[in-house]
């Protein structure tokens, strides 16, 4: 027990000021385990006297732990835990063990001070943001505020995590005061207690004017009394992959270091609107130790999965998506895995280029953001921080780059966070990343707040949170951006004889506040087998019609032959879809900047090389008017050249057709010119000129009516049939 004298004058306050403020919290009641506090009571009290030293052993084993954690974290300043709940396991099993004996001598004596202490230190260290804990710690302030040094920074905390900022703020001030007159050579601690005053100032400020949106928890589908946390989706929200820690997890066993279930990670699929209920991957993914969902691309072909390994932090592995099952998870190359501690990952759109968080030597901070391209051999090259404008001194984590290819959103416990982890949000402007900004609340909280993905619309996002009347510890939410708030205004004629008390009768409502969505195009279908229907494998090419650039290769899934493509913004898109022993299936789409979220489905119907079959080509361009190919049809021909350089056998027709727009004549002599420019490109590439047959049409064969500038332009086409084989 602490014999601390209760008229120790410490800091410079004066014995009177002490007697007041023992006085107004009620220090003079704190009850001590003695006989004389207890008359009559002796077996009780000697019972209780038992259950308190049984549990306040347990409880000093864990507090030397903890108290061990916390100067080893000081002194390094980067250690492996990430987040509030890793640092929670200093000490776990010692406070647990604790608990029931102390419980057992609080309900005899719930008036002493230090046995308050311990229960709220216990219950805050295993379940931070419960109302015991916070409820604990108070009593234990109000019995007496001086019975333990840290007793202020602990409260200060607990209230931190449960909003009350400036309860938190106070008894932060305390324990820098306490700090400032006794921590001489080790400054870290007096930095921790200022920033968690700087982001209790930042909570009150968010919290003061709160972000509009709906925060919706997915529902018994997706979340269980156990945790649920780190959510990835694909890009149209038809698939989420996440991590629980169920009684099912593969090996059904428990980590000793928390007593918490194994990781393992679980996917669910929309139907109709509504997640179904929530399945594991299969044993190719979960193994009997922890398995995190790590990231998912925008086409929900590539899982990634962290995996603790003993020799060193955790790496970071990716499986693909074959069919209906993934494959065994591939160990990502040196560049990405060190013998640090490699977390999250996001892919960009095109898959191009890796964000992932590491600890590794030679970073900004405690954990941080880099990014690695993929180099000409298909592999990871060499990984480069991302930079002092998104990595503070703090730890950052979950990072997820949004499909539009300029959206950032990551967490920090930097910038100006408001408590643990904040998630932020930056673009990229001109090749450089922005100012984060913080999401503000309800989104961001005084607890952690990590893994935050958005959908491709920009409209919707999902995350995982403790929050209060949720069905386990940690459930995953689903935000909505509601975006800015309407304000009626009263019409002119309602003005004027409001003055003289009669009622409104109608409002005027301000045009619409639309949500800014996210700058992309969303394609997705099924690839399938034009004469059978049966779904197909193929490789889906995108290409920058613009650049004669392939900036990407997806594939449709060999089971179902769905696909999924991003399409930012911005560029003139070619689709190729190709297979071998099928001709290949091109469309055009011309995406300007200005344009919004949209999303496009579109059944690809691949048709074999068969004799009589034909493909429109819907990559070839001719400048108006003329003959004249632009050279953003490049792409297109050369792979008309390949398709041609494979089957040596094929004889094709070249034909060209128009719109009604003009003469008869006039359209016919430019099909035709058409046509043979397509032909003298084929030949000047070494394709055989008696394989090559060129026919224009001119308006005579048109596949829509003509009365909209749209069905103009579908007539206006090139093709290719086969005549021989």
């Amino acid at each position: 027990m602490n014999k601390r004298s209760s008229l120790r004058i410490t800091n410079g306050i004066t014995v009177g000021v002490w007697l007041f403020i023992f006085s107004h919290f009620g220090w003079c009641q704190n009850t001590e385990f003695t006989k004389e506090n207890f008359p009559g009571r002796k077996d009780e009290l000697k019972e209780a006297q038992r259950k308190l030293q049984v549990g306040e052993e347990f409880f000093n084993n864990g507090k030397q732990e903890l108290v061990e954690f916390r100067r080893s974290y000081f002194n390094l300043r980067k250690t492996y835990p990430v987040s509030f709940y890793d640092y929670q396991k200093a000490g776990y099993q010692q406070f647990r063990a604790a608990l029931s004996p102390l419980n057992d001598a609080n309900r005899f004596n719930p008036k002493n001070a230090r046995l308050n202490y311990m229960l709220g230190l216990i219950w805050f260290m295993t379940e931070p943001i419960s109302k015991e804990g916070l409820d604990f710690l108070q009593k234990a302030y109000e019995l007496n505020p001086r019975i333990e040094d840290d007793l202020s920074f602990w409260l200060g905390w607990a209230c931190h995590l449960n909003s009350k900022w400036d309860e938190a703020i106070k008894h932060y001030e305390e324990y820098h005061t306490f700090l400032k007159q006794r921590v001489k050579s080790n400054a870290a601690p007096i930095e921790d207690v200022k920033k968690k005053i700087y982001e209790c100032e930042n909570g009150k400020r968010f919290s003061a004017k709160p972000e509009r949106v709906f925060v919706d928890n997915l529902g018994p589908q997706i979340n269980t009394q156990y945790p649920e946390y780190g959510p990835s989706i694909s890009t149209d929200e038809s698939t989420i992959i996440f991590t629980a820690r169920r009684p099912n997890s593969t090996g059904g066993k428990r980590d000793p270091t928390d007593n918490g279930f194994y990781e393992d990670v679980y996917a669910s699929q929309k139907e109709k609107g509504k997640w179904q209920n929530s399945k594991q991957l299969s044993k190719n993914v979960n193994t009997d130790n922890h398995d995190a969902a790590a990231g998912l691309s925008p086409d929900g072909n590539k899982l990634y999965v962290y995996r603790h390994v003993e020799r060193d932090g955790g790496d970071l592995y990716e499986s693909v998506l074959f069919g209906m099952d993934w494959e065994p998870p591939v160990h990502m190359n040196k560049n990405i895995n060190t013998k640090f501690h490699e977390s999250s990952v996001s892919l960009t759109f095109d898959g191009k280029r890796m964000y992932f968080v590491s600890d590794k030597d030679g970073g900004i901070g405690d954990r941080d953001i880099y990014y690695s391209e993929i180099d000409v051999n298909g592999e990871w090259g060499l990984s480069k921080n991302i930079g002092a404008e998104i990595n503070t001194k703090y730890a950052e984590e979950a990072v997820f780059v949004h499909p539009d290819g300029v959206t950032m959103y990551f967490s920090s416990k930097g910038h100006n966070s408001m408590g643990g982890y904040d998630i932020f949000k930056t673009k990229l402007v001109n090749g450089k990343w922005q100012t984060p900004e913080n999401l503000g609340y309800p989104i961001n909280g005084p607890d952690d707040d990590v893994f935050f993905v958005v959908s491709g619309s920009g409209n919707r996002a999902y995350f995982a949170s403790a929050k209060a009347g949720g069905y386990g510890e940690k459930d995953i939410y689903k935000i909505t951006f509601l975006g800015a708030e309407k304000t009626p205004i009263l019409n002119t004629q309602d003005q004027l004889i409001s003055v003289v008390a009669n009622p409104v009768s109608s409002f005027k409502a301000e045009a619409n506040v639309e949500v800014k969505s996210a700058k992309l195009t969303l394609l997705k279908g099924v690839v399938s087998d034009a004469e059978t229907g049966k779904p197909l494998e193929s490789n889906i090419d995108l290409i920058n019609n613009e650049k004669d650039q392939v900036l990407a290769t997806f594939k449709s899934n060999s089971s179902t032959g769905k696909y999924l493509v991003t399409l930012p913004s911005g560029s003139n898109y070619g689709i190729s879809v190709r297979k071998e022993g099928y001709m290949f299936h091109s469309e055009n789409f011309n995406i300007p900047d200005t344009l919004s979220f949209q999303e496009f489905v579109l059944e690809v119907k691949l048709k074999k090389i068969e004799v009589g079959n034909s493909v429109v080509l819907k990559n070839i361009f001719f400048d108006f008017d003329q003959a004249k190919i632009r050279p953003e049809s490049i792409n297109e021909l050369n792979r008309l050249v390949k398709l041609l350089n494979e089957n040596p056998k094929v004889k094709v027709e070249i034909s060209s057709h128009t719109d009604d727009v003009g003469s008869v004549e006039y359209n016919q002599k430019l099909s035709e010119n058409r046509c043979k420019a397509v032909i003298d490109y084929l030949i000047s590439k070494g394709i055989i000129a008696n394989r090559l047959i060129a026919k224009g049409y001119g308006e005579t064969k048109p596949i829509g009516k003509n009365d909209t500038e749209e069905a103009r332009q579908n007539n206006r086409r090139t093709e290719f049939k086969i005549l021989e084989k």
